[in-house]
């Protein structure tokens, strides 16, 4: 039913969108329409999605229709830098599907530890993962700080 594929350049247009409707739709129930909005911002740089791709282990999912479902990515560092579903495929499995390949490229890169910056709404799936909270922080989007979680996880 679902795929996985490194993205590539032209993705980022759909890509783009999925990560502006998911903030704006499911992250809400955790942040302000305005902390949503300003962080759902940082989406229209398309320089940094470019960057993104080209320079990390970038994973988007797919269904059988060739709609972009989920995407993740890790740098060779072990810093998981994004995962996000896409709004009309929650609870699916897709991000524990990411979460398994996104594993399987840190142990084949002898990364032996993974950290990232997690959202309110995300902390839940990750401690599920077997992440821990290193701190509670507030980080800039755009314009304003947002709360959010510095985690990891040795493998």
């Amino acid at each position: 039913m679902f795929h996985i594929r490194i993205a590539t350049l032209e993705d980022i247009p759909e890509l783009k969108t999925l990560y502006k409707n998911v903030i704006m739709s499911v992250n809400t129930k955790d942040y302000t329409s305005e902390e949503a909005t300003d962080w759902a911002s940082c989406g229209n740089n398309e320089q940094r999605w470019t960057e993104l791709i080209t320079e990390l282990y970038f994973i988007i999912v797919e269904n059988e229709s060739n709609t972009i479902t989920g995407f993740s990515s890790i740098s060779d560092s072990g810093y998981l830098h994004s995962m996000f579903v896409h709004k009309d495929f929650q609870n699916m499995g897709i991000a524990t599907l990411l979460y398994q390949e996104i594993t399987k490229y840190a142990l084949t890169h002898n990364i032996r530890k993974i950290t990232s910056e997690v959202s309110i709404t995300a902390r839940p799936f990750f401690e599920k993962q077997g992440f821990i909270v290193d701190e509670e922080q507030k980080r800039k989007a755009n314009k304003l700080f947002l709360s959010n979680y510095r985690m990891s996880k040795l493998l």
